[in-house]
Order: structure tokens, then sequence, then C-alpha cells
């Protein structure tokens, strides 16, 4: 059985039910799914450039094929909490 690598494609998104199109592939392969997963923040920062509303990574075995996502379809962070709003009371 040969090792199984994994790739991490980079998919520029818009904001719509249009597919993401693959713009780049991370330089080496990942030997494990989990490894990917932990390079993909930093490869996302790197690729800040790109000109669409969303940039995703995603990681997959070297064999297979892309996987179909629309625009729509991608989970986004939740956004930071508000910090809590603090008053001062003044004495008169």
């Amino acid at each position: 059985m040969e090792p199984v690598f994994f790739v991490m494609a980079i998919l520029g998104c818009g904001e719509t039910d249009a597919p993401c199109r693959e713009v780049a592939t991370a330089a080496s392969p990942y030997t494990s799914e989990a490894a990917c997963l932990a390079a993909s923040e930093t490869e996302l920062m790197r690729r800040g450039d790109l000109a669409f509303p969303t940039i995703v990574a995603q990681c997959r075995p070297a064999a297979a094929r892309a996987q179909r996502l629309r625009g729509n379809e991608v989970r986004l962070p939740d956004p930071p909490a508000a910090p809590p709003r603090i008053r001062l009371a003044r004495a008169d």
C-alpha cells in the first residue's frame, strides 16, 4: 500500500453561488490531513493578496479530485466577540 499524501488547494470564492476557483496549490505535500489543516492558516495569510472576497484552503488526498465548492457554501469564521462595554461613573 502506497503512503497517502495530502495537498492544500487554495480556492478563491465569491459571495454568490458561483463555483470557487482553484487559484494555487501549496508547494509541499503533507503527510496527513491534520498536518495540512494545521498549516492552512499560515498559507492563507500568505495568499492575502488574491483578488477574491473569500480565500479558502482545501486539504485533500493528492490523488483525489477537487471538491466542488460554491461561495455561499463556505463556512466563515464567527466574528470576534464584542468587547464588554464599560462606563465609568463619576461622582459629582
